[in-house]
């Protein structure tokens, strides 16, 4: 039971419009409620179906209409942030330490912070540093002399390779990879020779790197991330990319080497940058794009190559015109040949 619909207001800062007595068991999706599940609601189409459907109770925008409900509705100005509030409470408990499987290899020189969590077949390498509950998830792997700041969550098989380094709060999901060795070739005598790349991968306060992702270290120096910034499942980090604070990288996007991306920038579904190029600040990327070249601060791309959004669409709207333009012309060819002489 998480509480009635009064007590679950009272949690969000919102307010109650009907029952607020009404017990909620859990929460769900307009579709998959259930008689006592809260639903949520960010506009009038969503809070209409929630009204008609199985769930018991409504969390919605104030912005929305709701005269009158037929469900009480706890109305909040941000149903989004309000519902992330709730879930958390849903969330399972982190591993607490301070715990060391017996499986687990710790190295004898390695620095362990109190309340620290190394799960089952978990390593810990030569000179690795563990900042304060942090959690070393089973199976995972830090690298000697690699380190993490306080309440770092290795989730299992996620690998800190040697001598890198992220922050406090920073959480690398399932088999990702930090660390990996960059893509750096030269072809020598007609075969591929590879260029050392000796850096390392630094990732700042309160960055998360999704499952299977992964970030390659720096031929030289660092490759880096800045505050914030969240990473999605399968995305591609080249050696030598510079990340900016709180940036948006979804799905199957694959950054190049030494791509330069600004702060709050907003990188859709399978981008591909060509690297050694700076995207501005507060620049967003339509998902499939390909970026060529610089992108202004504040601009919103799309396209392959990628350029303003608005100049995309109209373009894309100029070649489904193609067939009909080209059967005017066919015709008028044909007027033409039948004309007599």
């Amino acid at each position: 039971m998480l509480g009635t619909v009064r007590q679950l207001a009272d949690r969000v800062g919102g307010h109650v419009v009907g029952d607020g007595d009404v017990t909620i068991t859990g929460i769900a999706s307009v579709e998959e409620a259930r008689a006592e599940s809260l639903t949520f609601a960010t506009d009038a189409k969503y809070l209409a179906a929630a009204l008609t459907g199985k769930a018991a109770a409504v969390l919605v925008d104030a912005s929305v209409p709701h005269e009158a409900p037929a469900k009480p509705l706890i109305v909040v100005e941000n149903a989004r942030y309000a519902l992330a509030q709730l879930l958390r409470a849903l969330r399972p408990q982190r591993p607490r330490g301070p715990f060391v499987h017996p499986s687990a290899a710790v190295e004898s020189d390695a620095q362990l912070s109190e309340g620290v969590y190394v799960g089952a077949h978990a390593y810990v390498g030569r000179k690795a540093r563990l900042g304060a509950r942090t959690i070393v998830a089973a199976g995972a792997y830090v690298g000697d002399e690699a380190s993490t700041g306080e309440d770092a969550w290795l989730h299992p098989h996620a690998q800190l390779m040697e001598r890198c380094s992220i922050g406090s709060r920073v959480v690398l999901h399932a088999g990702s990879v930090v660390g990996s060795e960059g893509f750096g070739w030269a072809f020598i005598d007609g075969t591929l020779e590879r260029i050392p790349q000796v850096g390392n991968v630094v990732l700042d306060d309160d960055v998360e790197l999704g499952a299977n992702s992964c970030i390659d270290r720096a031929q030289t120096g660092s490759t880096h991330v800045g505050a914030g910034t969240k990473i999605d499942n399968l995305v591609q980090i080249g050696h030598n990319c510079r990340i900016g604070k709180h940036c948006a990288i979804a799905a199957l996007t694959g950054l190049a080497g030494s791509t330069v991306l600004g702060d709050y920038v907003k990188v859709a579904g399978q981008v591909g940058t060509r690297g050694h190029m700076r995207v501005g600040s507060r620049v967003t990327i339509a998902g499939q794009s390909g970026v060529w070249g610089d992108v202004a601060e504040g601009s919103i791309v799309s396209g392959n190559p990628a350029r303003d959004h608005r100049e995309d669409l109209r373009r894309e709207v100029m070649i489904r015109k193609l067939p009909k333009l080209i059967a005017r012309v066919e015709a008028i060819e044909r007027r033409i040949d039948e004309k007599p002489e």
